[in-house]
């Protein structure tokens, strides 16, 4: 059963990275600009520096983001906090993005296991814990967090159990509320009508991220699935006025 607490709309709209195709990617810039356009809900990626602080990252090494070379988990907080994202925006802790939007719900994908401890610690001194859906390769790393965190926290599938579905076979995960997929796995297109009836009859809540267009996030859309995951927040936020199902307010920055 879901945590309603998390996701208690019916369509759930999510900034991905903060909305990495307006403003540099897992940054406060990026978030406030997301809050701002209307949007409740934030997907962030969380690693650990070398003395075990939780940050908003993506990427193992710096250079894509920082133009530094080596690797975040190498450096300690007082390192990581000095880099600057695209050039002029500090890499932020995890646990200050939670304390300083207490509506924001966060979708946080778990990039690297030595990571888990940093983040339940940094979830459970904010006092997010309903408001956090944890994803991650393993399903292992998030039952772990889950155990610590206890069952108001919300989980979806790892990889393993997502490719056990995308098969056919068999999923059992009673503690996953949701699904994340990709729209296309190379040429294939992944949320197809069935999967999405599939993935509600096991209970779990249809997620999709790598959709860019008004287009793509319609048929998605049609399909049923329940949310989407985007960089893209200004087309997704229009996409759904067209479609009256906006929740944000009707005079959100353009």
């Amino acid at each position: 059963m879901l945590d309603a607490s998390y996701g208690d709309e019916s369509l759930l709209a999510v900034a991905h990275r903060g909305g990495a195709a307006q403003r540099p990617e897992n940054t406060v810039a990026a978030f406030e600009h997301a809050l701002h356009l209307g949007f409740r809900h934030l997907e962030t990626d969380v690693r650990a520096t070398r003395d075990g602080v939780a940050v908003a990252f993506h990427d193992r090494t710096l250079d894509r983001v920082t133009g530094h070379s080596g690797r975040l988990s190498d450096l300690t907080w007082d390192q990581a906090r000095r880099l600057r994202v695209a050039g002029s925006d500090p890499v932020p802790r995890l646990e200050d993005l939670l304390a300083a939007w207490p509506e924001a719900r966060w979708m946080l994908d778990v990039k690297q296991p030595t990571a888990l401890g940093a983040l339940v610690r940094a979830v459970r001194r904010a006092g997010a814990t309903r408001r956090v859906c944890l994803t991650g390769t393993w399903d292992r790393w998030l039952d772990a967090a889950r155990g610590d965190l206890g069952p108001a926290l919300s989980i979806a599938l790892g990889w393993r159990s997502l490719g056990s579905l995308l098969a056919g076979r068999p999923v059992h995960r009673p503690s996953a509320g949701y699904v994340h997929l990709p729209v296309r796995l190379g040429r294939r297109w992944v949320p197809t009508p069935g999967l999405v009836a599939r993935s509600h009859d096991l209970g779990l809540r249809v997620m999709v991220w790598g959709a860019h267009d008004a287009p793509t996030m319609t048929r998605l859309l049609d399909t049923g699935v329940d949310g989407l995951i985007t960089d893209h927040t200004d087309v997704l936020r229009d996409v759904l006025r067209a479609r009256g199902a906006w929740r944000g307010p009707a005079d959100a920055l353009a």
